[in-house]
């Protein structure tokens, strides 16, 4: 990050502010870890932070520290635009883009105050004063443990705050198993250990309290899985039908995709998810090794993300998506 920008934020910092805190909509562990682990450090700073999040999150994280206080903007638009519209600062962490907030787009476009933006993903928008963006970073928690480091209030840095991160690059790193896993990021995860956060126990809040319905869910996900060793590709599907047959909440399919790169041989995997509700099939894309599916959803499902991992959507039917999918996979060199 600029040191000017350093700057120009401890200025905007060194009186208390009204702040909201955003993450994308469908937060993930990231999303939710890193604005809420901001949250925490300014509350800590004498400010009024408010994290309000497009739609509302999965149970498995509502145990994060704060997440009680966090304003959903479907469920209270009216509440949430006054909060929006009084903040002083606005702080949007894990995504780059207005339209991935989905109904809140157009409010964020309308307000006046300055955005500072925290991301790891490619090719921001220009919408931010003040950016810290780097691709190469593996989740946006590690950016904002970074980030308070640039403020030079490390001090700060308690297990609560520490909880918040810890959960957030535990999740984007894939266990550790992704990429972006650095000697730093390890680092990281060594000194929020010891300042008392609980690493043995998130992993089973966030992995292991999982409801009969959802693993009877995932069961139908890996019958449904389907391989093509000569591309070294995999894929499955979940219908509407399904997901209503075993009473799917938000959350369920979290993680599901992964075990499509369990296979031995397998370098690329995705998961079409129908959502009747809003029309669409809902993707997501693993890879390991070269093969770039943040290009692969950019240029055939209106998505993007990271070079291993990476979402997407269709319109068409999920029989009409698989084929494309499918015809595609045949002509990849993977």
């Amino acid at each position: 990050m600029k040191i000017q920008d350093i700057q120009a934020i401890q200025l905007l910092l060194a009186t208390p502010k009204k702040i909201a805190i955003i993450p994308h909509r469908g937060p993930d562990g990231d999303a939710m870890g890193s604005t809420l682990g901001l949250y925490h450090f300014l509350l800590k700073n004498n400010h009024h932070p408010t994290v309000i999040a497009p739609n509302d999150f999965p149970d498995f994280l509502a145990w994060i520290p704060g997440s009680e206080t966090v304003k959903i903007f479907e469920k209270d638009t009216e509440n949430c635009t006054k909060i929006l519209e009084e903040a002083e600062i606005i702080f949007t962490l894990d995504f780059n883009a207005f339209h991935r907030t989905g109904e809140m787009e157009h409010t964020l476009a309308k307000l006046t105050a300055p955005f500072i933006m925290i991301d790891h993903h490619q090719k921001p928008d220009d919408y931010a004063a003040y950016m810290y963006s780097d691709t190469a970073f593996g989740s946006t928690c590690e950016m904002v443990y970074n980030f308070i480091s640039f403020l030079d209030k490390k001090q700060d840095l308690d297990k609560t705050i520490g909880t918040c991160l810890y959960t957030g690059i535990l999740t984007d790193s894939g266990s550790f198993r992704f990429p972006g896993t650095t000697g730093n990021t390890h680092r990281i995860i060594a000194e929020l250990i010891d300042l008392g956060v609980e690493n043995t126990q998130i992993p089973v809040m966030l992995f292991d309290n999982s409801s009969y319905s959802r693993l009877q869910l995932l069961g139908r996900a890996l019958q449904n899985l389907k391989v093509f060793e000569e591309n070294k590709t995999s894929y499955t599907t979940l219908v509407q039908t399904e997901l209503d047959a075993f009473h799917y909440v938000k959350g369920d399919t979290e993680g599901i995709v992964n075990y499509g790169l369990s296979i031995k041989g397998i370098d690329f995997t995705a998961i079409f998810i129908e959502n009747k509700d809003e029309n669409i099939i809902k993707i997501s894309f693993r890879s390991q090794g070269g093969f770039d599916v943040n290009q692969f959803a950019r240029d055939h499902f209106n998505g993007g993300g990271h070079s291993n991992a990476a979402g997407g959507r269709s319109e068409l039917s999920m029989e009409e998506t698989v084929k494309k999918f499918e015809d595609l996979v045949t002509k990849l060199k993977i």
